[in-house]
C-alpha cells in the first residue's frame, strides 16, 4: 500500500508559480509571512491554488495540497488540444491553439506550467493584457476547462460521433 502511495505522488508535476513575502505591521514590529501560488498536475488534469503560512516550505506544502484536490480534466487530442480556445481572467485573456507534433509549448511563465503540468506537449499559446502570473494561470485553466471531446459534444446534442464529424 505504501508502494502505490509513492506511486501517486510521483507522477504529479508541481510548478511554483510565485512565491510573495507579505509583511504585516504590529505594536511588537513586524511579522512576515509568504504566500505561494501552486500549478499542480497529473499530465491528465490540473490544478491550481494559493497558500499561505509563516513558512515557505509549509506555505508550498498547502497550495499543493489544495491544488491536487481540485483537478480540472482536460479533454487532449494525441499530445495537443482538440481545437483552439480562449480564457480570460480579470484583464487577462490567454489564447490557446492546436499545434503539429514536434512543436512544442510556444508558451511563457504560468501558461507553460500548466501546459507541463496538463501533460500538453504542443500547444501555441499568447497572454494579452495583464501580466499578472495569478491572472494568466487562472485565465488559461478557464480556457483549457472550456475543451469538450467529441464523444461529449455528440452526447450532448443526441448524435454520434461521425454525424458531429460530417456536420450534418
Amino acid at each position: 500500500m505504501a508502494e502505490n502511495r509513492e506511486k501517486e505522488t510521483t507522477e504529479f508535476v508541481d510548478h511554483v508559480i510565485s512565491i510573495r513575502r507579505v509583511t504585516k505591521v504590529t505594536k511588537g514590529g513586524k511579522r512576515f509571512s509568504f504566500s505561494v501560488f501552486v500549478v499542480s498536475g497529473n499530465k491528465e488534469g490540473v490544478g491550481i491554488a494559493l497558500g499561505k503560512s509563516r513558512e515557505v516550505s509549509l506555505a508550498i506544502a498547502k497550495a499543493t495540497a489544495r491544488a491536487r484536490k481540485n483537478l480540472i480534466v482536460i479533454c487532449r487530442r494525441d499530445t495537443t488540444i482538440p481545437y483552439a480556445v480562449e480564457g480570460r481572467h480579470g484583464a487577462t485573456k490567454v489564447v490557446i491553439r492546436p499545434a503539429y507534433k514536434g512543436t512544442g509549448k510556444v508558451a511563457g511563465g504560468a501558461v507553460r506550467a500548466i501546459l507541463d503540468a496538463a501533460g500538453i506537449e504542443d500547444a501555441l499559446t499568447k497572454a494579452i493584457g495583464s501580466g499578472n502570473g495569478q491572472n494568466v494561470a487562472k485565465a488559461a485553466l478557464n480556457a483549457l476547462s472550456k475543451l469538450r471531446s467529441a464523444h461529449h459534444i455528440a452526447r450532448l446534442r443526441g448524435k454520434t460521433v461521425q454525424e458531429i464529424i460530417q456536420g450534418s
